[in-house]
């Protein structure tokens, strides 16, 4: 046997090693089973250092004399070279035995037959011997003997390894309970404080015995305790992984932010509180530096929307207000008259556009959705671009087979894809490419850091082999009025109106670009089931007049007012004004049944049209009613519900084309009804 390694218990406490061996409930069997398997009369665990010999627990049938805790002079016994040589002492008979018949030891002692078997703990640490004495010689030598005692050794061994290392572990416990920088709690089901650690003193200033005793609650923060009371209930079912943060008070009143964790077990609750308040402080720094950050961006945003806007309709006021001035000369050749009259609709045309496509940015235009095919539309698209894109340019479409629909406004649609390729020429100059890809995909990937989507979508593909776009400026392409065009070739609004329209529509639009090698932008719509088309309604003769109509007209704006009443007028329509909804549900009320139409504004104090409308139409379902409106979030969030919409600003023949086909809707049907 190997040699021991050096004891390590120099000065250990022996009342300590008297304990740890009573606390090992199979000693006295051990000792006992060894006496009545050897015939030995006294049998001892004992401890054994360089300098003593200490009796920790004995088992004394011949009265040897010597009590737990009774100490022999290491020197006098043969334990000490036990513990010098590591290996076990067997004596049958010490008259007999060569080594020993001379040994002081037996004679002072009174014996004739000794063993004595080494304790050593695993990590290789002499402890102590398990030994045996009588004044008679016994047949000792045998390995079943000495086997027994070996194994009897190793399970006191074991069982004060295990003694010792519960024992560093309630230290190291300790020491963490007393060093954490956590708050640590014991606390009952009913959320009663049994212990704190010292973590509370340094962090919050509380000492433990004024907060033992006392409820968790009367430390968390008012408008926590309903969180602290689900925490609670929930800890007791199950552990509690993810941090909980919960407000606790200082001594001086204020209070800190703790991210809790823990556990319930033996009817207690084990939580762990790390103080989260610099983070917390931190991160609201944070996030109201980006609030500042997005603030100013906002303000640029809109500085720059607002120079934009005002730099494009000063433009277009300006050629109306000189139109105008020449018109009224009484000179005027007509043909000059002529001029100026179309720049006043052209412009006025150019002033709904933009404004248009302001509101396709922001989202907020009133979309009228349809369902169609897009290969279809895509085909007449493309033929469309023919003339706009030039003879250098060649159009390439690739539609499939598959027929592809989508739920959109057409007219909306189209002004996007024909956006898009003019961006396309433009970055071409004039000479090259333009390829119109359809595609059907599973889902719309993430574009732009944001997530994507899933379900069936379209995918329109317009790709040129132009310049490309430099990559700090693919952020920035659909801002409103960002462009990288020189002055006069365009104004920034064509991108953003795609952005607008496709995000409105449910889907987006993505771009990728190389330098040098062209761009691709591509349009996503949600795909659509295909719709059963319906018979067009006959239309009805154009009318030069509105054939003594009555109209119930409702706007708010008195030069609107004025000026829509006249229109009607001059067309042959009977009105009556209602400057509001309130009004023109009184005037229905009372002469509901005279009038053939209502034209109401969408944007008014109160009630607005739209709501107005479906009131009329809950009151007299017979009476058809006309919208119209420049912008409504009403509209742009809900749509017309059905109603007959007219965009402003609207043309003396698009007010009565609207009128005639309402109010044609209703004779169609009162005919129906009296056939």
């Amino acid at each position: 046997m190997n040699r021991p390694a050096p004891d390590l218990h120099v000065g250990h406490d022996f009342q300590a090693d008297l304990a740890a061996i009573d606390s090992i409930e199979v000693v006295p069997t051990i000792l006992e089973t060894v006496c009545r398997a050897t015939g030995m009369g006294f049998a001892a665990v004992a401890r054994v250092t360089d300098d003593r010999w200490v009796a920790c627990q004995v088992r004394d049938g011949i009265a040897f004399g010597l009590p737990p805790g009774g100490e022999l002079e290491v020197a006098t016994t043969i334990c000490r070279e036990v513990r010098r040589d590591g290996v076990a002492v067997v004596i049958d008979h010490v008259a007999e035995d060569e080594v020993y018949c001379g040994h002081p030891t037996p004679a002072r002692y009174g014996f004739q037959s000794y063993i004595s078997m080494p304790i050593v703990l695993p990590d290789g640490t002499f402890w102590g011997t398990l030994c045996a004495i009588d004044p008679q010689p016994a047949r000792l030598n045998t390995p079943g003997t000495i086997g027994m005692f070996k194994a009897f050794a190793d399970l006191i061994a074991f069982h004060l390894d295990a003694q010792q290392r519960v024992s560093v572990s309630a230290v190291e416990r300790d020491q963490a309970w007393r060093l954490s920088q956590d708050l640590l709690v014991i606390v009952t089901a009913e959320g009663v404080l049994q212990a704190a650690n010292a973590a509370w003193t340094r962090i919050l200033g509380w000492q433990e015995h004024e907060l033992v005793g006392r409820s968790f609650a009367d430390f968390a923060h008012p408008l926590e305790i309903e969180n602290l009371t689900a925490i609670r209930s929930c800890i007791t079912e199950k552990p509690l992984t993810d941090p909980c943060e919960i407000r606790v008070r200082h001594k001086d009143g204020s209070y800190r932010w703790f991210a809790w964790t823990g556990a319930f077990e033996g009817g207690k609750i084990y939580a762990n509180g790390r103080d989260v308040t610099t983070h917390r402080e931190q991160a609201e720094a944070l996030a109201r530096a980006e609030e500042a950050l997005r603030q100013s961006q906002k303000l640029e945003a809109v500085g720059q929307l607002t120079g934009g806007v005002a730099h494009d309709f000063n433009n277009l006021l300006t050629i109306i207000r000189s139109s105008v001035e020449f018109l009224r000369r009484p000179d005027l050749p007509e043909e000059r008259r002529k001029r100026y009259m179309d720049a006043v609709s052209d412009t006025v045309q150019r002033a709904a556009k933009l404004t248009s496509q302001l509101l396709a940015f922001a989202r907020r235009q009133a979309l009228q959705p349809e369902v169609f095919e897009v290969g279809t539309c895509l085909r007449a698209v493309a033929e469309m671009l023919d003339p706009i894109m030039g003879a250098r340019i060649r159009i390439v479409t690739e539609v499939p087979d598959t027929l592809c629909y989508v739920r959109a406004d057409l007219s909306q649609f189209e002004t996007a894809l024909v956006n898009m390729a003019v961006n396309a020429r433009d970055a071409m100059e004039g000479e090259g490419t333009l390829t119109v890809h359809l595609s059907c995909h599973d889902g719309m990937p993430p574009i732009r850091h944001h997530s994507g989507a899933s379900g069936p979508f379209a995918a329109v593909s317009l790709t040129d082999t132009g310049s490309g776009i430099e990559p700090s400026q693919i952020s920035r392409i659909f801002e409103p009025f960002f462009t990288t065009k020189e002055i006069g070739r365009g104004t920034g609004l064509g991108l953003s109106q795609v952005f607008g329209f496709a995000k409105q529509s449910g889907g987006d639009v993505d771009v990728a670009s190389k330098l040098g090698q062209g761009t691709t932008f591509t349009l996503y719509l949600p795909e659509a089931e295909a719709e059963v088309t319906q018979e067009p309604e006959e239309e009805l003769s154009p009318s030069a007049d509105g054939s003594g109509q009555r109209v119930l007209v409702v706007e708010d704006n008195l030069e609107v007012g004025r000026f829509a009443t006249q229109i009607l007028e001059d067309l042959g329509y009977v009105t009556t004004w209602a400057h509001n909804a309130p009004e023109a549900l009184k005037v229905l009320g009372t002469a509901g049944a005279v009038f053939d139409a209502v034209f109401s504004d969408v944007v008014m104090p109160g009630m607005d049209g739209v709501h107005l409308a479906r009131e009329i139409r809950r009151l007299h379902p017979g009476l058809p009613v006309v919208l119209t409106s420049g912008y409504s979030h009403v509209l742009a969030k809900e749509g017309p519900d059905g109603f007959e919409l007219l965009q402003k600003p609207y043309s003396v023949e698009a007010l009565s084309h609207i009128l005639r086909r309402a109010t044609g809707k209703t004779k169609r049907r009162r005919l129906s009804k009296q056939s």
